[in-house]
């Protein structure tokens, strides 16, 4: 009996599923390294400017009498609820870096996820001290009208008791927020520097024609 030409171990079965074909890789994406570059910067401008408001506007203001207090915080908050850069950047720390770890995540990107998610996470809890409190005494602050006017300042000392306070806090939730998201930068570079490359198509496996003993 000869060998079978086609196949010199022994008889192929004709009717063997082909082996399934290889999963193709992810490619990294394009859209989550900007969008953590963004998140970082505008999460770092938040942050420098609640500093700002702790180490220089708040201790100056507080050397100064109780109507001018009123009037400059009148006019601080006035220019930034009216400011669309401020806005602008406001909004948008949050957004960059919630998109940035959902992004991360669905790319099987965990480490870097993760931290995204801690970032975004101290940046929500400082919107929310913002919204229920800092923005309320900002509007009662509003309400007093000309500082020249006014006769009643027991609002100067629960401004300086509790905004001062509360700003202390979103200075340090948004310092937090800044290092998590510099840490995830590096994480998601070397989850992206080390990505494999997408395979190449591979040709099917060859085909080999049912084993027919030579007779003769």
């Amino acid at each position: 009996m000869a060998a079978n030409p086609y196949h010199p171990y022994g008889p192929a079965n004709p009717y063997a599923p082909a082996p399934p074909p290889p999963r193709p890789a992810r490619r990294p994406s394009r859209t989550t390294g900007p969008l953590l570059v963004t998140s970082t910067v505008t999460m770092g401008l938040m942050a420098g400017l609640f500093f700002t408001f702790d180490v220089s506007i708040m201790p100056g203001l507080a050397r100064t009498d109780d109507r001018f207090y009123v009037e400059a915080m009148q006019n601080f908050n006035e220019l930034i609820d009216n400011s669309g850069l401020f806005a602008l950047v406001f909004i948008g720390a949050f957004v960059a870096t919630t998109t940035a770890a959902v992004l991360d995540f669905r790319r099987g990107h965990r480490s870097p996820a993760l931290w995204a998610t801690v970032a975004a996470t101290l940046y929500l809890v400082a919107l929310l001290i913002t919204f229920s409190v800092n923005i309320p005494l900002n509007m009662e602050l509003a309400q007093l009208g000309d500082p020249a006017k006014v006769t009643d300042f027991a609002l100067v000392d629960k401004f300086k008791g509790i905004w001062e306070t509360t700003n202390i806090m979103r200075t340090l939730l948004c310092a937090a927020a800044l290092g998590c998201l510099a840490h995830c930068l590096k994480l998601h570079g070397r989850a992206t520097a080390t990505a494999p490359a997408p395979a190449a198509p591979q040709a099917p496996p060859p085909h080999f024609p049912p084993y027919a003993p030579r007779t003769g």
